[in-house]
């Protein structure tokens, strides 16, 4: 939509009379080169007005009226100015007079059937110019009975068709597609409308629902550029408006929505401006390549808790934030007035302030929020207690953004308000919904200051992909649907516990508060239980329950690191993990936070191998709790335990399992779980003992694993590893054994390396082969991997620090391991390990996002830990040192 000072900003800043100037030379014929260097000029000339800061609009427009005139003179020098039965039209975007540099220049020659005929030649010719002088259109030639046809068959046609304007030839065409088009013939307005909603919907489930991914698309996610047009083609369909000043006229935009919208459009077209400036072609997606130079260019600069990067796209975030309400209140003013008489609905009456009325809550005066202020709590309270609703009035969210200013130090302090708000919580039903409208209509940050903090902020990470305050609102919503029976298939063993948790808003509280305190500075889990603590005590809650909420908070991330970082069969470690929770009470709370946490966190971080991880060391804590912390299971009997049942499972004779598990040692049996345990029996007593015997198999708790049994032998592991990395494969997990005789097995649990599950048996077969292949009996051939990185890994330069310390658990020195991941790492630090001649136990393999963090369990040749430190430093220092080479290899 056109702004009402675009023109004279255009003016000024991209003259119509020197574009005119420049292409003079060529009124009289066809110069190629004179077209061309006056697009390279325009070109060039909007670069440096960006730089300058002139205005997006003014940008946009400039752009048009360059590639306006350019086709014009075209036009002219080819087909004429007497050109009968012919029309040249702008359409689409550039119909509408917003180019960016690289957008589609779409066009339309209308033409009648005798006029088409008279000059095809020349219109030829008039195409191959285009073509020859680097301006890429898109054309399409109709006439206005092929328009009308195709325009009733497609909605995009249709949508496309209406923005047009005339370029050259005979206006009595377009008078006749206006009128072809009218809705007496084809989409009346109601069915557009209708049409469009539909579309936009379907639009934003791509997105799933939400523009506050890590590299969201400017032009169509939720409260992108494509919003706003929506709103502009549904206004100009039925209403006949050509601008947003005419909505603002005729009622449905205030003064201050109306500003809001243009500033959101032009910062939207600025962004999408620097996108295609600086990747020299059409580019809306704001990905990681691009955004810390957009920021830059937006003259953001790095600070001590935030990068510029953050700044700038905590910006971009509240933009769209701000268009998606603005959007909403419009379609919704739209249907009232297009598809039903809202007003004429009789209401259905909640109390003194709040009725219902054609399924959205309203109030019942304009000035109900400014009476009462603690009602703007109120009624998302009340959108929780009525599920039957679709939503707020438009008119009722027009008077929530107004007023919603009202919401601050001495409300929050109010007894009423407070009670509304925790009664949110106990609510339970509709608590999701109520907290994201409350987000997205601006009242939740203002009622939590700390949140509005961290509203649209996001981590320049690749583990985090959604801001803090939507990542938030996701960990509530995931552990809503763990309390709830319609979704318990989703996950079962939490639907399960979660019947078990006696105080559910006390869960909620701590899923809402338990990322507060990113973005200040410091220790977040601790600036946050501060923060979770006062807030309940100032809103009533036991001494009892806030310190709940506090440790809740404060040790949000202790599942998570336990069961990824640390080796959860050592009967030690769960012990430890046991001490820290402290109650079976507390365990419970912590586990359903923790999978809630995951899930919402990155989709690609919830597979079967976490899930089971987490349920592994909550079922093995919740055997301390019932044994008593005092009384700790001790290896032996774990081992004792889990042979039994793996005999059971099985089916295999105790003496034949005996003469594989004699050569094994404790930690064999901690490592795997019963089921692994007798899935593995089977094949190690048909295996062969000079070859090498291979497994890839879907195991129920753990996902597509690999399971190896061959001779051991040096780069054993290097060699396994760099194979699954050239194959495409991320490791999640590896677990390493040795025989008394002298053989390995290994297993090591994967995924495609874009994070998706191993899909069929052909790819299950494909792994078993290239494994046996490069690890028969003999010595073993490095792998070079020669995958790449992908796009976003190679976007971060994380710097590789390796260190080591002693294991006071057992008789091994750990080595960790913290670098940007890339492809064959993993074969790389084997490499290193064989070539110092140190033996590899264990690897607890942890990919966060672009970083690597891994620990690797070593000894030296005699299995004793690496006591000569000088060693160990020279062994760490080459894994750096052969990292940067990795790098710096083509």
């Amino acid at each position: 939509m056109e702004s009402p000072t675009v023109a004279a900003h255009a003016e000024s800043a991209f003259s119509l009379e020197s574009v005119r100037r420049r292409l003079q030379p060529a009124s009289g014929g066809s110069s190629t080169e004179i077209f061309r260097d006056t697009l390279r000029w325009g070109a060039d000339r909007l670069q440096t007005l960006f730089h300058e800061g002139a205005p997006a609009d003014a940008l946009v427009e400039a752009r048009s009226m360059l590639v306006d005139e350019v086709l014009r003179a075209a036009w002219q020098a080819h087909v004429g100015t007497h050109s009968d039965g012919l029309a040249l039209l702008a359409v689409g975007g550039y119909g509408r007079n917003e180019l960016l540099p690289h957008s589609d220049i779409d066009l339309l020659v209308l033409h009648s059937d005798t006029g088409l005929e008279r000059h095809r030649g020349e219109l030829e010719q008039f195409m191959a110019m285009l073509w020859d002088i680097g301006l890429e259109v898109g054309a399409s030639v109709r006439t206005v009975a092929d328009c009308q046809s195709q325009a009733r068959e497609d909605l995009s046609i249709f949508t496309t068709l209406t923005e047009h304007r005339l370029l050259a030839g005979s206006p009595a065409l377009v008078d006749a597609l206006e009128a072809a088009l009218g809705p007496d013939h084809v989409w009346p307005s109601q069915d557009f409308f209708r049409a469009k909603l539909k579309e936009q919907q379907s639009r934003h489930a791509k997105f799933d629902d939400t523009g506050y991914k890590l590299e969201p698309n400017v032009k169509e996610s939720p409260g992108g550029l494509r919003d706003i047009q929506t709103v502009a083609w549904v206004a100009k369909r039925h209403f006949g408006a050509g601008s947003l000043r005419d909505l603002r006229e005729r009622g449905f935009l205030s003064k201050q929505e109306c500003d809001e919208l243009y500033a959101g459009q032009d910062f939207l077209w600025r962004v999408r401006f620097a996108l295609h400036m600086l990747t020299g072609r059409k580019e809306d997606r704001l990905l990681f390549d691009h955004q810390v130079r957009v920021a830059t260019l937006f003259g953001y600069v790095d600070a001590d808790s935030t990068l510029a990067v953050e700044q700038f796209m905590q910006l971009y975030y509240r933009n769209i934030k701000m268009l998606t309400c603005l959007n909403d209140m419009l379609l919704q003013l739209f249907e009232q007035a297009i598809l039903d008489n809202a007003a004429a609905a009789e209401p259905h009456i909640i109390n003194e302030r709040f009725c219902i009325r054609s399924h959205f809550i309203e109030a019942r005066r304009d000035n109900v929020f400014r009476e009462q202020p603690w009602a703007l709590i109120e009624i998302f309270l009340q959108l929780q207690r009525h599920p039957e609703v679709h939503g707020i009035g438009a008119s009722t969210l027009r008077l929530i953004r107004r007023d919603r200013r009202l919401v601050d130090e001495g409300l929050r302090e109010t007894l009423h308000a407070r009670e509304l708000f925790i009664q949110m919580f106990r609510e339970e039903r509709g608590l999701t919904r109520a907290l994201r409208r409350m987000n997205r209509y601006g009242v939740l940050g203002r009622y939590l200051p700390d949140f509005g903090k961290v509203i649209g902020h996001m981590q320049y990470d690749l583990f985090h992909t959604l801001t803090v305050d939507e990542h938030t609102l996701y960990v509530v919503r995931n552990l809503r649907r763990m309390a709830m029976q319609r979704f318990r298939d989703e996950l079962p063993f939490c639907h399960e516990v979660m019947q078990r948790v006696p105080r559910r808003d006390l869960l909620y509280l701590g899923g809402l508060f338990h990322d507060i305190g990113k973005g200040q500075g410091g220790d977040h889990s601790t600036i946050g239980a501060d923060t979770a603590k006062r807030f309940c005590l100032n809103h009533g809650l036991s001494h009892a329950d806030a310190e709940l909420v506090d440790w809740l908070v404060r040790n949000h991330l202790l599942m998570s690191l336990t069961a990824q970082r640390m080796d959860i069969s050592d009967p030690d470690v769960v012990t430890e993990f046991t001490q820290k929770v402290g109650s079976r009470a507390r365990l419970d709370y912590l586990f359903l936070l923790t999978c809630a946490d995951i899930r919402a966190t990155n989709p690609k971080l919830w597979n079967s191998w976490r899930k089971s991880l987490l349920e592994e060391l909550y079922r093995a804590t919740a055997t301390a709790f019932e044994r008593g912390i005092e009384n700790p299971q001790d290896t032996a009997e774990v081992v004792s335990e889990r042979r039994q049942q793996a005999l059971a499972l099985s089916g295999v004779p105790a003496t034949d399992a005996e003469s594989i598990w004699s050569r094994l040692d404790a930690d064999y049996f901690l490592r795997y779980t019963p089921e692994e345990l007798a899935w593995h029996l089977p094949a190690l007593l048909q295996a062969r003992p000079d070859g090498t015997l291979v497994l890839v198999e879907e195991v129920a708790e753990r996902g597509t694993t690999v399971f190896v049994y061959t001779l051991d032998r040096d780069r054993l592991f290097a060699v396994t590893t760099g194979v699954l990395a050239q194959l495409g494969l991320s490791i999640l997990d590896a677990r390493l054994n040795t025989t008394a005789d002298g053989f390995a097995l290994d297993s090591y649990v994967v995924i495609e390396g874009d994070g998706s599950a191993i899909d069929g048996s052909s790819r299950r077969e494909e792994i078993q082969s290239a494994l046996c292949e490069r690890l028969q009996p003999g010595t073993l051939e490095s792998v070079r991997v020669s995958r790449r990185a992908s796009r976003q890994l190679r976007h971060f330069d994380t710097p590789t620090i390796v260190r080591h310390y002693a294991d006071d658990t057992r008789d091994r020195t750990v080595i960790e391991l913290v670098s940007g991941d890339r492809p064959g790492l993993l074969s790389l630090v084997g490499e290193v390990f064989a070539d110092h001649g140190v033996r590899l136990d264990a690897a607890k393999i942890a990919t966060i996002g672009e970083r690597a963090e891994d620990l690797f369990y070593v000894t030296d040749a005699t299995d004793q830990p690496l006591v000569d430190i000088d060693a160990a430093d020279a062994l760490c220092d080459d894994i750096v040192d052969r990292v940067k080479a990795m790098d710096d290899s083509p």
